[in-house]
């Protein structure tokens, strides 16, 4: 409807909270769902929907009709504490939510922070052994702590008038930052979550669906407490059959390779079709049916394609995202990287990735700053003893074995990367503020994609440019300044 300054007061526009603090999330949620039935403003729907209504209505609508949509109205937000990173991974394997973790690159983790799993209670001698274990690693993890800090204090100058608290904390900084890759899956964090009630159903049906113990008692916890903020959006959700199968342990096929894999990247496969799709799908944004604008991509010569793609990017700027005709074209890569790695690599969720049991069997790289330290022998200990403790508790259970996998042993995941989410992950990961061991084989992926379609990446603004980078920053052409 069209607006204008004159126009009557019940036609203005209107834009305006629906406070949490006067209204259940389920109330909320209502509330925008009658606005396509009725023509009254939401604040005039809100005073008529009352609690129990609103639970009427979910439990007739969403719960008996299926339109689960109405559940993404009703937003929840949860402090989960002191579960396992394991557990952490499961919970923020979800694209459609909002997670915050502790942090063991700016925290010191203290010991006895490790989570010792249910299944083991009917193994008392092997739960003793992997309390062990456990203890191992977070003395080792103190050990560090110590040496890197001290190594740092010789071989990392202080700044010219830096105060000596702030020196202090630079190299406590660096050191939690290496010394965190010998802690294991077991260590406890703490997650923040905000989700809406669709999803976190989906999230509570998943954890207790999961051949773990924590995670299932986690689901259930979560259950109880979403029940209490939007009772009839997430009653049930439950364990799911099909889920549990999919994530049951299997054993691993039979393989002659050898079992411990170096950290790398391989571009499997990639669209070689790419700059046509492109062309043809930001030609269809001007009008016309697809096929027309294909049969004009097809028409054009690789040049005057490139020139349409180059045309749609050719402003943008540092903080700006990719156009999202950049989805049509993706990469398929194979990471082997560690674990801690693979954790931050897992929080680009708009990316397909298929990742296996975290294992011991693919080797591990002990970090630069613990090598210069002369602490590698330490490290190789707690992780050797780590490593035979896994393999025991692997043939009683192999979903707990993966609590003792450190943060440093290698992990194989399979990941499918949209050009758009090329572009973000690249951009984000390349910098030098990232963490080497993922910093390193994302800036190898980069170069791979960018070998084998280097056109389509030219006007990728990086923030660290690369020394083997083919174009100038920002895929101007050579003459050209560069604003940035």
């Amino acid at each position: 409807m069209a607006q204008s300054s004159d126009a009557a007061p019940a036609n203005r526009r209107r834009i305006y909270p629906l406070n949490p603090a006067e209204l259940t999330a389920e109330q909320i949620a209502v509330t925008f769902a009658l606005t396509s039935r009725r023509a009254e403003p939401f604040d005039e729907i809100a005073r008529e929907v009352s609690a129990e209504r609103a639970a009427d209505f979910n439990e007739r609508w969403v719960v008996g009709y299926g339109h689960a949509s109405v559940a993404e109205h009703a937003a929840l937000h949860l402090a989960v504490e002191n579960i396992s990173r394991l557990a952490g991974d499961a919970l923020e394997d979800n694209r459609l939510a909002s997670y915050t973790e502790k942090s063991s690159r700016y925290q010191v983790i203290d010991p006895e922070s490790f989570w010792v799993p249910d299944e083991l209670s009917p193994h008392p001698a092997l739960r003793r052994e992997y309390v062990t274990a456990c203890r191992g690693l977070f003395l080792c993890y103190a050990a560090l702590l110590d040496g890197v800090t001290d190594h740092l204090q010789t071989h990392l100058p202080q700044r010219p008038g830096e105060p000596d608290g702030t020196y202090s904390l630079r190299r406590r900084r660096l050191a939690t930052d290496a010394c965190r890759a010998i802690l294991p899956a077991a260590t406890l964090t703490n997650v923040g979550l905000t989700a809406n009630a669709r999803t976190l159903e989906h999230i509570i049906t998943k954890l207790m669906s999961s051949p773990l113990a924590e995670e299932r008692d986690i689901g259930l916890e979560l259950r109880n407490q979403g029940r209490e903020i939007a009772p009839t959006l997430v009653k049930y959700a439950d364990y799911n059959p099909f889920l549990a199968q999919r994530r049951s342990p299997q054993p691993p096929p039979p393989t002659d390779a050898p079992a411990a894999a170096p950290a790398g990247v391989r571009l499997l496969d990639y669209d070689r079709d790419a700059p046509r799709r492109l062309a043809a799908a930001l030609l269809f944004r001007s009008g016309g049916d697809y096929a027309q604008a294909l049969a004009t991509a097809d028409a054009m010569s690789d040049d005057q394609r490139l020139g349409v793609i180059h045309a749609a990017v050719s402003s943008i700027g540092p903080h700006d995202a990719a156009p999202r005709e950049f989805e049509l074209a993706a990469y398929t890569f194979e990471f082997t990287f560690d674990y801690g790695a693979l954790r931050e690599f897992r929080r680009h969720r708009m990316q397909t990735y298929l990742s296996q049991p975290l294992t011991v069997a693919h080797g591990y790289t002990i970090p630069p700053l613990v090598r210069q330290a002369g602490m590698s022998d330490a490290f190789d200990a707690a992780v050797r003893m780590s490593e035979q403790v896994f393999r025991r508790v692997s043939d009683f259970a192999p979903a707990a074995a993966q609590y003792l996998v450190t943060h440093a042993h290698h992990q194989r995941i399979l990941s499918r990367l949209s050009l758009r989410e090329c572009c973000h992950l690249f951009n984000l990961r390349s910098a030098r503020q990232a963490h080497e061991s993922i910093r390193q084989p994302v800036l190898e992926a980069m170069r791979q994609a960018v070998a084998v379609q280097p056109e389509l990446f030219r006007y990728l603004r990086l923030r660290d440019v690369p020394a083997w980078w083919p174009f100038v920053p920002g895929g101007l052409s050579s003459g050209e300044p560069f604003a940035g």
